[in-house]
């Protein structure tokens, strides 16, 4: 069964810099919390925390392996809600929040 979600969450989620940027590191495989977090220049604790939502919608999966926190992503699902017609205005105002973001 597959785990509900708001997709106007999601959107968010996927079109803020910094979790966007830790996505994007999850493209070509799993990484542990310590390199996104270096990577990022955050916490471990904020990485969690940004994934958090995605992790209960099924979008980032999250496992101990030897006592590291390890995340990977379904990007089958992240392509799904892009690909969505449905969703597609709600992608174009994502868009435009992270135009007026950065403007």
């Amino acid at each position: 069964m597959e785990a509900s979600y708001n997709r106007e969450k999601i959107v968010d989620c996927m079109f803020d810099p910094t979790t966007s940027s830790l996505i994007a590191e999850l493209e070509d495989g799993e990484k542990s919390s310590q390199y996104l977090s270096d990577k990022e220049k955050i916490s471990e604790s904020e990485v969690i925390e940004r994934f958090s939502y995605l992790i209960n919608s099924g979008f980032i999966f999250q496992k101990q392996i030897d006592g590291k926190t390890m995340f990977s992503a379904n990007i089958d699902k992240f392509s799904k809600v892009i690909e969505d017609n449905e969703n597609f205005g709600a992608t174009i105002e994502g868009l435009e929040k992270m135009d007026s973001f950065l403007n």
